[in-house]
């Protein structure tokens, strides 16, 4: 893994909870640090909308016709199991 190293100025008492939050969890501070910041990370990151189908307009055919089904017509046309 290809690490870069940083340096960050915090408070004291910021610094104190968290090897406190560290201890209590079992882990180290570092890991505890890189586990948030990831979180955040994706959290930030915009995600793809999930496309719908939208059954709104008519089916189309591959050569361009719209075809006028109604529900039943539909339904009588797919096969059950």
């Amino acid at each position: 893994m290809d690490n870069l190293r940083t340096s960050v100025d915090i408070p004291r008492d910021l610094h104190r909870r968290l090897h406190e939050a560290a201890r209590s969890r079992g882990c180290s501070a570092r890991q505890l640090i890189l586990e948030s910041i990831e979180r955040i990370v994706l959290e930030a990151s915009p995600q793809k909308p999930r496309r719908r189908l939208s059954l709104e307009k008519a089916p189309v055919s591959s050569r361009g016709h719209v075809f006028d089904l109604s529900s039943e017509q539909i339904h009588d046309l797919i096969e059950f199991p």
